[in-house]
């Protein structure tokens, strides 16, 4: 195996951990992609990060869904609507350039790690939504909004989602990552086949970092059972950060 595939193997497996606690292994999986194969086109590296992605996440929703009582009636409407959301988000790249949205993503990331923060409980303990009458179709709006955003743009999705499904449904923070795998699993595989249908992934490269996503991704979800809400709250955190240092970097350093 060359240095190459081991490096980003490497880095597939702590994506695969961080994507199975609160997302954001794109974070990882994008950059070194860029930096092994720079003359390859972009669309080619987004699709061969999709196909690692889709792998691990898989196995982490498998791994949460035999441990945890998954909130099927919030979980199934989103799911089902990221499919298309994220069809579209993937067609609407053409007309508009994804960059136009990062000040609005920067804001509401800004937004949510500010909430998070100083709102200790927030995701501790599983409680009552606010829109308990109404779920299937508030879940089912939520995944049709965000899964439009992650195949249009994609940056802090994970995080989102868990923000979504324990502000609007009050669901505790270790359930909330969990629903927010399948529905990760839908924008992934909606991607993926419109990258594949494109021709627009690295097949052999693709499924080596999706072997070493998979083993990150089962350690993730061990330790976030493990370790409870409260690690996923500090993961959120810090992913929140770290995305709102990467976004604020490409707007005020040009």
């Amino acid at each position: 195996m060359s240095l190459e595939l081991v490096v980003l193997g490497t880095g597939a497996f702590a994506a695969g951990l961080i994507d199975a606690v609160v997302g954001g292994g794109g974070l990882i999986q994008i950059p070194l992609l860029l930096a092994t194969f720079p003359t390859t086109p972009i669309a080619v590296l987004f699709g061969t990060n999709k196909l690692a992605s889709i792998v691990g996440t898989g196995g982490a929703a498998i791994h949460y869904a035999r441990s945890l009582d998954i909130p099927k009636h919030i979980a199934l409407p989103a799911t089902l609507a990221a499919l298309p959301g994220a069809a579209l988000g993937a067609m609407a790249v053409s007309l508009l350039p994804p960059s136009s949205v990062r000040p609005l993503v920067f804001v509401l990331l800004l937004l949510v790690g500010l909430y998070t923060f100083f709102k200790p409980d927030f995701g501790r303990l599983e409680g009552h939504g606010r829109i308990q009458h109404k779920l299937p179709w508030y879940s089912a709006l939520l995944g049709l909004t965000l899964g439009f955003y992650d195949g249009f743009f994609g940056p802090g999705t994970g995080s989102f989602l868990i923000f979504g499904f324990v502000a609007l449904f009050g669901l505790d923070m270790l359930h909330a990552s969990a629903s927010s795998k399948f529905v990760n699993l839908a924008t992934n595989f909606a991607a993926l086949c419109y990258f594949a249908y494109q021709g627009s992934v690295m097949w052999k490269v693709g499924l080596v970092m999706a072997v070493c996503n998979l083993l990150g991704g089962q350690v993730g979800a061990r330790l976030s059972l493990r370790h409870g809400s409260r690690f996923v709250r500090l993961m959120l955190l810090v992913i929140v950060s770290i995305l709102l240092c990467k976004l604020g970097w490409d707007l005020f350093s040009k």
